[in-house]
């Protein structure tokens, strides 16, 4: 059976792509930006600030949750979202990285 095109590239690069692509639409930014300001929150309240119907955000935080960049506690018979700050320092060091290699090179 052949290699996947993923096999192909490190640890870090198919990991920084599953962020990326969950980054890669506005209304799981919308929901980012509203975990930062309440810090935690039901799916229900995310419902109610965004334009959207119950379950497309729930498959919103679904792919927020599967790249790592939410995660959930049950609490009762809701679940509880918030920000997973490991995801988010991975992304700081590579973005920090990118702009020190910039800066450095002085390029274009």
């Amino acid at each position: 059976m052949g290699a996947t095109k993923t096999d192909h590239f490190t640890d870090q690069q198919n990991q920084i792509a599953i962020i990326a692509k969950a980054l890669g639409h506005p209304a799981r930014i919308a929901i980012i930006e509203y975990l930062l300001k309440v810090n935690a929150c039901i799916c229900g309240d995310i419902v109610n600030e965004l334009p959207l119907a119950q379950p497309t955000v729930s498959q919103h935080l679904k792919e927020l949750k599967n790249a790592g960049l939410i995660k959930g506690n049950i609490e009762g018979n809701a679940i509880c979202y918030c920000i997973d700050e490991k995801t988010f320092d991975v992304l700081k060091e590579y973005f920090s990285k990118i702009i020190t290699t910039v800066i450095k090179q002085n390029c274009c």
